[in-house]
């Protein structure tokens, strides 16, 4: 039976790399939003991001139906920050009868600044096409997110030290 593996963490928490392993690991298609918004729009959406973030979220959740539809796993990576964002993607699912989990990355604050910092070095160095955090954008999204419940998760990977 297909299923959908829905991965949730803080903004470079190591979801997407971990999406990715699940991908292989599932033979699964990954949904991600991050990747179709610097396909489309690159690094510097400004104040519309928000909105494009919304139509994009609303086509990967058509998509997946489609996916999974097709008997074909599916892995989404887009963080599921907030409560309320896991209960309406739970009951997506389970209103329509398909197989979820959670899986949430649970990284200590030394190992989040340490993945921030790597990044920024690697986008900098033209090196990784990915979304820059500076201090401000590490603020906002880390006031965003809402740990999940130990009810609401399905598998935790806890990251207390970068490995070396």
């Amino acid at each position: 039976m297909t299923k959908v593996i829905m991965v949730c963490g803080k903004i470079c928490s190591g979801k997407s790399t971990y999406a990715e392993q699940l991908r292989r690991e599932n033979n699964a298609v990954l949904l991600s939003i991050d990747e179709i918004m610097l396909a489309m729009f690159g690094q510097y959406v400004g104040e519309m991001h928000d909105e494009y973030v919304a139509h994009t979220e609303k086509y990967l959740y058509g998509k997946s139906l489609e996916i999974v539809g097709s008997g074909i796993n599916i892995v989404l990576d887009w963080g599921v920050w907030t409560k309320a964002e896991r209960a309406e993607a739970r009951e997506f699912y389970k209103s329509r009868g398909i197989d979820y989990e959670l899986h949430y990355i649970d990284v200590s604050d030394e190992v989040w600044r340490e993945r921030i910092n790597k990044r920024n070095s690697a986008i900098s160095n033209g090196r990784l096409d990915a979304y820059y955090i500076d201090e401000n954008l590490a603020a906002k999204f880390g006031a965003i997110f809402e740990p999940p419940n130990d009810e609401e998760i399905d598998v935790r990977i806890s990251v207390k030290e970068e490995e070396k």
